[in-house]
């Protein structure tokens, strides 16, 4: 293990197995406006100046048409390389970042979310956070940049953060940003599994062994590993809540090993919710569709279908991560104490799962 300052003032901690583990925030009482979580008139994407732009017409009382609020396709191709930055994309995904008000609905609670730098996790880890949690993302070394923006919206929050690069294909990886996240917490009550691998492949014949144990390493192997070494911290209340897809239902033929992955997911939820009831956790999950992130350019679709992502859905876009955080919010809040082993599809009116 070796030890050395970080250029931010920050003390990072590793060992052999690459998990880097910065800790920064401070403590404080964070509340908002409403009990969801409002957002303003613009998108951050559409306020930033990125991309399609879309003209708002307030209704009566001030509600906004939820088919025209965000970007729709067509989007432009932007290839990039695994695992991808939402900072390079265009336009860049609405997270909350501007306009997600917390309303203290998670004020004292202790939460890690894995792929929290991006997408889904960041636009979670954000709500979280102004809700009054105190949250530790984990994430792939090579997304520090997107990382390390989340650890300041984090702060600004008024709570602490705790960043856990690492690669979650490893057991060992899991286990220490378990340990990790409850020591510099002080404690662990919500489980957010999140991080996934999708990688399109149009003939079984070209899909390689490499590709497919990369799969289900990150999306199975890793939730398994992260539950085992968590529960044991877990108090009665504590929840867990992992990313399933509609893939689970509705599975896409170039996603064999991604689809298969999902259904394991929304399996495996309904069988830990019975299992781990009688401790006190619920085991919730949360099935998107079409959801604007930096999984989709970096080789979950081909360039053809990212320029028309969402288009097949009943709004015409895709989702932006910041309305699918409240639900999040709701299944990890006292509130909810009597969901367990449920799968709720946020799929833009398809209606799966449902």
């Amino acid at each position: 293990m070796h030890r050395n300052e970080t250029d931010t003032g920050r003390t990072e901690v590793s060992d052999n197995d690459g998990v880097d583990v910065p800790s920064v925030g401070r403590r404080a009482f964070f509340s908002g406006a409403a009990a969801l979580g409002s957002l303003s008139l613009l998108s951050s994407a559409q306020a930033a100046g990125n991309g399609p732009s879309v003209v708002q017409t307030q209704g009566a009382g001030g509600l906004l048409d939820p088919v025209t609020r965000y970007p729709a396709p067509p989007f432009p191709q932007q290839p990039q390389n695994w695992p991808g930055l939402q900072s390079r994309m265009t336009p860049r995904p609405d997270c909350g970042e501007e306009h997600y008000q917390g309303s203290g609905r998670l004020a004292g609670r202790k939460a890690l979310i894995t792929g929290g730098d991006s997408g889904i996790g960041r636009a979670v880890a954000i709500a979280y956070a102004r809700e009054g949690a105190d949250v530790a993302i984990s994430y792939l070394p090579q997304e520090e940049s997107d990382a390390r923006e989340v650890a300041g919206l984090i702060q600004k929050a008024g709570r602490k953060v705790v960043l856990l690069p690492g690669d979650i294909r490893k057991e060992a990886t899991c286990q220490k940003i378990v340990r990790k996240a409850v020591d510099e917490l002080g404690g662990l009550d919500i489980l957010v599994n999140n991080a996934g691998r999708q990688h399109y492949c149009e003939d079984i014949l070209d899909l390689t062994t490499e590709e497919f144990d990369w799969t289900l390493k990150t999306n199975i192997y890793a939730l398994f590993w992260l539950v085992k070494a968590a529960v044991p911290h877990l108090p009665k209340g504590s929840v867990i809540i992992n990313t399933t897809s509609r893939n689970a239902y509705q599975p896409s033929h170039i996603l064999v090993d991604y689809a298969m992955t999902k259904a394991g997911i929304a399996n495996m939820t309904h069988s830990l919710a019975r299992q781990l009831l009688p401790r006190g956790i619920r085991v919730n999950a949360v099935a998107p569709g079409p959801f604007w992130t930096p999984l989709q350019v970096c080789g979950a679709q081909p360039q053809s279908v990212v320029q028309h992502f969402g288009e097949e859905t009943p709004y015409y876009r895709p989702g932006q991560p910041v309305e699918i955080a409240p639900v999040y919010v709701t299944l990890a809040s006292q509130e909810s104490s009597y969901v367990t082993g449920q799968v709720w599809g946020i799929t833009g009116g398809d209606g799966v799962p449902g």
